[in-house]
């Protein structure tokens, strides 16, 4: 039987928590560390999933191979190239960083480093997303709402960098083209930042995308419609299924899409772990969380501004 993989969390509070459980769950990994600037949830982790409470983080590099790192984004960069030095392979959390340049650094590091920089874009784990990659082929529309209560964090980043950089993400992923205009706008409510938004971001193909976000819903929906010239594909992540339409002569026809229901988040550190091991590059690399990064911040700049970007 081959070693198990030292794995390791710094920073876990309502996201990090839920790495730690699953790494404790992981069959080939073993959960050894966890670090945070508050001992007393480190200790409370640590007593429920295992792994030793690192008294800071250079005690902590030492103990572990990979690392997810689930602490506010403005310490990402920083975080990550200590890590990246001491040749660790990480898993950050979305948004890779504050800017496309730090996010850029980090990706230049890891590529110099032969590590795996991996990011915490959970939906590409999402099992509902294999229905869209197996049945479309060319995108003409898609339509995307992403609403949920306000969740009482990430309150130093709006809903664009908190919540609709996934779907941002998965645009880019499904899309495969240059984009032409992007039209957005939102609105802050209960913070200083915009906590409901909309972005229209339109291609060189023609596909046209319409995406929603909201942290002030009193409903959670996760929904996501892909259209093609005679079919439609409609999903729902949060419950991970959905229905295929298409046109047959004058009618149009519907089924059930049969999904495989996962945990995305085991799915993820999963792949996290193996691509750690064999030194493949992961599914959402630094590259493909910078793609959706530097949208998101033109997004961002374009609801402060005002204006829409041709």
């Amino acid at each position: 039987m081959s070693q198990k993989i030292r794995a390791g969390v710094v920073g876990v509070g309502a996201i990090g928590k839920n790495h730690a459980r699953i790494y404790s769950e992981i069959e080939s990994a073993d959960l050894v560390a966890i670090f945070d600037a508050d001992s007393d949830a480190a200790q409370k982790i640590a007593s429920s999933y295992g792994g030793k409470v690192a008294s800071s983080i250079e005690e902590f590099v030492d103990l572990v191979d990979v690392v997810s790192v689930a602490t506010p984004t403005s310490t990402h960069r920083s975080i990550g190239e200590m890590l990246l030095n001491k040749k660790k392979h990480i898993l950050i959390e979305k948004p890779i960083a504050d800017t496309t340049d730090d996010a850029q650094a980090l990706v230049n590091l890891a590529s110099e480093m032969g590590c795996v920089l991996q990011v915490g874009h959970i939906e590409r784990f999402n099992p509902v997303l294999d229905e869209i990659e197996e049945r479309l082929k060319d995108p003409r529309f898609i339509e995307v709402h992403r609403l949920s209560p306000f969740p009482n964090r990430s309150m130093d980043i709006g809903v664009v960098l908190d919540l609709m950089i996934h779907d941002l993400e998965i645009v880019l992923h499904l899309v495969k083209s240059k984009v032409l205009s992007i039209d957005a706008v939102g609105v802050p409510v209960l913070t200083n930042r915009e906590d409901i938004a909309n972005a229209r971001i339109r291609f060189e193909s023609g596909c046209v995308a319409n995406i929603t976000a909201s942290r002030i819903s009193p409903e959670k929906m996760r929904k996501l419609r892909v259209f093609e010239g005679e079919s439609y594909l409609s999903l729902d992540y949060q419950a991970q299924e959905g229905q295929f339409y298409w046109k047959d002569g004058m009618e149009i026809k519907v089924e059930p899409v049969q999904v495989e229901k996962d945990e995305p988040l085991k799915l993820e550190l999963e792949a996290f772990v193996e691509c750690s091991a064999v030194g493949r590059r992961p599914a959402v690399s630094g590259q493909e969380a910078t793609a959706a990064l530097d949208i998101a911040i033109e997004i961002t700049e374009l609801i402060e501004s005002g204006n829409a970007k041709d």
